[in-house]
């Protein structure tokens, strides 16, 4: 998989996931659409239809995530991570 995930935003997604009661078969979908500053913006998404031809699915520390095999060439190297200082939350 392109992209990574550390373990704080690992820990913040699932709790979310959590506090929103969603099904145990959901899992975070990563990939970016056409648009913002640099030409595409990264989408974060909520989901349960997995196309094992088309998507790709790994594990990090027990959150699934799932992306599209097309967005690999834009997401590669990618780290997904989480912030809660005094500068904000996200």
């Amino acid at each position: 998989m392109a992209i990574s995930v550390t373990e704080k935003a690992a820990k913040e997604v699932k709790r979310m996931m959590e506090e929103q009661k969603f099904a145990p078969d959901m899992f975070l979908r990563v990939g970016v659409a056409a648009g913002g500053c640099s030409g595409f913006e990264y989408k974060f998404a909520f989901d349960n239809q997995y196309n094992e031809e088309a998507d790709q699915k790994a594990e990090f520390f027990g959150l699934p995530v799932v992306v599209d095999r097309k967005m690999d060439l834009y997401l590669d190297g990618a780290t997904l991570d989480f912030c809660d200082d005094i500068n904000g939350r996200g």
